[in-house]
C-alpha cells in the first residue's frame, strides 16, 4: 500500500496553524462566556408590584351604577394602592385610574347612603302617619 501526501507533494498542515477562513483561537484559549448585555446605564430600573387601576376605576363605577359595596372596595383599595405607589413599591404608571376609581368610589358611597338616609327616614314617616 502506497501512501501519498496532499496533492502537489506538500507535507500535510500543522494541526495548530489556521485551516480554512478562521483565525486559530488565542493563546491560552478563549475567555468564558459572559452571556447577555450588560446592565444599562444607571442599573436596572425598579420591580414594581403591577397597579390595579382598571379594577378600582370598574368598582367604582359599579358602586355607583350598580351596588354601593363596589364603591366601598374601590375607596379602600384605592387608598392602600395609592399609598403603596407613594412608597415605591406599586407601579406609579395607573395612578391616574386608581385616583379616578377611589374618587368615584367616595361619591357613590356617600350618594348610596344618602339614599338609604331618604328611604329610610321616609319609611319612618310613613309608618308614624299610618297610625
Amino acid at each position: 500500500m502506497n501512501q501519498q501526501g496532499p496533492p502537489g507533494g506538500q507535507p500535510p498542515p500543522d494541526p495548530g496553524t489556521q485551516q480554512g477562513p478562521y483565525p486559530p483561537p488565542p493563546a491560552g484559549g478563549y475567555p468564558p462566556h459572559q452571556g447577555g448585555y450588560p446592565p444599562p446605564p444607571g442599573g436596572y430600573p425598579p420591580q414594581y408590584q403591577p397597579h390595579r387601576g382598571g379594577l378600582i376605576f370598574a368598582f367604582g363605577l359599579l358602586g355607583l351604577l350598580v351596588c354601593f359595596i363596589f364603591g366601598i372596595m374601590a375607596w379602600a383599595m384605592g387608598g392602600r394602592d395609592l399609598q403603596e405607589m407613594a412608597a415605591g413599591r406599586m407601579d406609579p404608571a395607573g395612578r391616574g385610574l386608581t385616583e379616578a376609581g377611589r374618587i368615584i368610589g367616595i361619591v357613590a358611597t356617600i350618594i348610596n347612603l344618602l339614599v338609604y338616609c331618604f328611604f329610610g327616614l321616609a319609611m319612618c314617616g310613613a309608618v308614624a302617619t299610618s297610625f
